[in-house]
């Protein structure tokens, strides 16, 4: 006598749903989402890679993201260097024009105005901070407003720290990107208070220049001409950092890049791989539903009942 049993036929039926229908999840996903899978424990043997990668992509990012802001901050600066540069020709140009026309009744209005332009070049700010301050970038570098401020020494004029700004480029890769007030306008700043300390001592300036204040402003004029060489060093030296930070963006973008298609090799789904592996799971599922609803009907009692029956 055969024994009848359907229970081990249920659990393998059952089985063979549930899987089928595991696969069709996985494939409506992937169908949907375009990706592998949501998470890393479906990506198996490439989690790693994708967890290395991942990691390496977000730095890259934020090391972007940080050139740009660089590069905009450089601009500032290199706009305020230029305006400092400005206006240290500027005042040397006023030296040497009294010495020319032999008139000094105006050059210390001349010298003021230069010495105001040259500390709002200065004091510029970006994004909240001092450019020039160093260290200290909460803090204005130049206290002085005019001339007679430097009376006190030029150095005490100065509140900058006395770190300049370095930033990181990448993971290699560091560069000083800041200036110091202190050392970019100290040689104008000593200039002018020499001026200022001869008219505060001997007189003001006159029309015709004397013989004596002649020969004072001449001996000046080097000492402008080097003041101006030391501002145009620190305008070149910047625009060799903007080039430097640009090349690095350039470059970074490029990795970024990059990576962002590796990482779409590893984690994109085949689309059509993916919408086949749908169709052919939709057609298991169906399958195993049909199985299991003639399973059901081919029971112990039903054969039983059409045993009686009959």
């Amino acid at each position: 006598m055969d024994r009848v049993s359907t229970a081990s036929g249920y659990q393998s039926v059952l089985l063979s749903l549930m899987n089928a229908e595991s696969t069709q999840n996985v494939a409506e996903q992937q169908v949907s989402t375009g990706k592998i899978a949501t998470d890393l424990s479906g990506y198996a043997a490439n989690a790693d890679a994708l967890t290395a990668s991942r990691s390496v992509q977000s730095r890259l990012t934020s090391y972007v993201a940080n050139a740009q802001s660089l590069g905009d901050q450089l601009t500032t600066q290199d706009q305020a260097l230029s305006a400092l540069s400005t206006a240290t020709q500027n005042a040397g140009t006023a030296v040497t024009q009294a010495l020319a026309t032999g008139d000094g009744a105006t050059l210390m209005t001349a010298l003021q105005a230069q010495f105001s332009s040259a500390v709002d070049a200065l004091n510029v700010q970006y994004d909240g901070k001092y450019l020039f301050s160093g260290g200290a970038n909460t803090t204005p570098p130049v206290s002085a407003k005019t001339l007679s401020d430097l009376a006190g020494g030029v150095a005490t004029v100065f509140k900058n720290g006395q770190t300049p700004q370095v930033n990181r480029l990448d993971d290699t890769t560091t560069v000083t990107t800041g200036v110091l007030a202190s050392t970019v306008a100290t040689p104008l700043f000593t200039a002018l208070n020499t001026i200022n300390a001869y008219v505060t001592a001997n007189g003001a300036l006159s029309s015709p220049l004397t013989a004596a204040q002649t020969t004072f402003l001449q001996g000046v004029v080097s000492s402008m001409q080097s003041a101006l060489s030391t501002v145009n060093n620190a305008v070149s030296q910047n625009g060799v950092v903007q080039q430097q930070v640009k090349q690095t963006q350039t470059s970074l973008t490029a990795q970024s890049a990059t990576l962002t298609n590796a990482l779409g090799d590893l984690t994109n789904a085949d689309a059509a791989q993916a919408a086949t592996n749908l169709q052919l799971a939709q057609t298991a599922v169906q399958a195993s539903a049909q199985v299991f609803a003639t399973l059901k009907s081919s029971n112990l009692l039903s054969i039983l009942g059409n045993s009686l029956g009959a």
